[in-house]
């Protein structure tokens, strides 16, 4: 069985974990959170990070930074995981769905200035398969129209936009940590503060609306309630597993990127056929090896091969189904006509993509396509 993600594990995340237990703090905030924060902000370039118990939570920390209160409007891709609305609609948000562009399923920012409205208050930028938007465009728009900007950029830890860090653009960014990710920690996400407004609020929020930060700080003599907020910051034990894998980082996004480029170099002539379409990277942006995809022509075309590729015990799957063609939203919206999300959500199929998958294995994948081609 090839299958389709198996967590890579350093060898030293459970050593960290005894020694946080060790340590007698495993609760949030902890020694091995602050060594995370640490490696974000001084080795990454994060400006202020917060740990959270995932990238959902991330991003309903941001929606309360920013206020979000019921009739503002939201603008993101349809073409996204659900907790990228549920975020917004959580704090009573209209979610305004754009279009993915047509060469890859990055929102089109071509066509984001006509969404925006008197209501617009924000857009979310979702940097799929760690492959950056176009975010000199956005960001000047965002600036026009006084909107912030967040960068849902779950998929995208160590990748740029004109060597800049994804994460570090927008005013405030959300990662993950889940175990299908680049670096993980089982569950778990980060929030990152691009705009110093949100520093002290934001830590008040992860803090369950209250000041304890700055009380064990000595900051302030007592710690109280002053904000809403949640239950967002992660145990220690979750931060000791991903600091094992932060000290890692380079090894494992050497082998990701070497797997992406032996996929994207084997499946080329498929592409010259006319077979498949292979992962577009424009000149501004770089691939981090999350995540390997191909477009086939039709959405039959596509399951016949998740079909044929299971028969030879490999597991490929395909992606997001259009938000805006769920059953929540239609109950209460008009439907809307996306033609490039819904091209991408019925043809494209992810490979295997995993830091122990081997060449043997790749090369097997490969072969299997060209014979179901050939096949057809």
């Amino acid at each position: 069985m090839i299958p389709f993600n198996k967590p890579y594990m350093t060898g030293d995340e459970l050593y960290y974990i005894k020694d946080a237990v060790a340590r007698g703090k495993i609760s949030g905030n902890g020694y091995y959170t602050e060594k995370c924060h640490s490696y974000f902000e001084e080795k990454m370039g994060f400006r202020n990070c917060l740990l959270t118990s995932s990238c959902t939570d991330a991003l309903e920390m941001a929606a309360i930074l920013i206020d979000i209160e019921p009739g503002d409007e939201v603008i993101m891709p349809s073409y996204t995981f659900v907790s990228t609305a549920n975020a917004f609609v959580l704090r009573g948000a209209k979610i305004i769905f754009a279009d993915s562009a047509a060469q890859n399923p990055n929102m089109d920012a071509n066509g984001l200035e006509e969404l925006i409205t008197s209501k617009t208050k924000a857009i979310v930028v979702v940097h799929y398969a760690g492959i950056a938007c176009d975010m000199d465009k956005i960001m000047r728009l965002a600036d026009t129209h006084n909107l912030y900007v967040i960068e849902d950029a779950a998929q995208a830890i160590d990748s740029y936009y004109k060597d800049k860090p994804l994460g570090t653009i927008g005013h405030l960014a959300a990662f993950s940590f889940h175990e299908t990710k680049n670096i993980i920690s089982g569950e778990g996400g980060m929030l990152v503060i691009n705009d110093e407004r949100f520093d002290n609020r934001a830590e008040i929020i992860w803090e369950k609306g209250t000041n304890r930060s700055a009380f064990f700080r000595g900051e302030v003599d007592k710690y109280s309630w002053v904000d809403i907020g949640s239950s967002f910051l992660p145990s220690d034990v979750t931060a000791a597993f991903l600091y094992a894998q932060l000290e890692n980082l380079e090894k494992i996004q050497a082998r990701r990127k070497k797997l992406w480029n032996f996929y994207y170099k084997g499946l080329q002539n498929l592409k010259k056929e006319g077979f498949l379409e292979l992962p577009d990277v424009p000149e501004y942006a770089t691939v981090n090896g999350h995540l390997f995809y191909i477009t086939c022509n039709s959405i039959q075309e596509r399951t016949d091969l998740i079909s044929f590729l299971k028969g030879y015990d490999i597991h490929s799957v395909f992606h997001y189904l259009s938000l805006h063609k769920s059953p929540f939203y239609v109950k209460e919206n008009e439907s809307l006509e996306l033609v490039n999300c819904d091209t991408f959500s019925n043809t494209l199929l992810r490979l295997p993509l995993y830091y122990e998958l081997d060449t043997e294995s790749q090369n097997k994948i490969i072969t299997l396509i060209d014979q179901f081609k050939k096949s057809r």
